[in-house]
């Protein structure tokens, strides 16, 4: 089993992500925040992941991967160690 230490996705890969998780994670906006805009003297943004279906970012790299799985790899089942964010990601996935 080759170990990845470094990931450096290409454009192809970004955009196949994209089409797979189409219909399952939401397209989130970017809110202004105007205190901490007006208090750091800059325009400063959040990006609303809260407003996903498990309230979380993780459920995109959850479902992409399980969506890859082969036939055989989805027969021997998920272990997800996390009580967290991945966790529902994968549960909901």
């Amino acid at each position: 089993m080759k170990v990845l230490t470094s990931y450096s996705p290409k454009l192809e890969d970004v955009k196949k992500a994209a089409e797979t998780l189409g219909g399952v994670s939401a397209l989130t906006p970017l809110s202004l925040n105007q205190r901490l805009s007006e208090k750091h003297k800059a325009k400063i943004f959040f990006k609303r992941e809260d407003l996903q279906i498990v309230r979380s970012y993780k459920i995109r790299g959850a479902y992409n991967k399980m969506a890859a799985l082969n036939d055989k790899q989805k027969k021997n089942g998920i272990v997800c160690a996390s009580a967290g964010n991945h966790a529902q990601g994968v549960a909901y996935s």
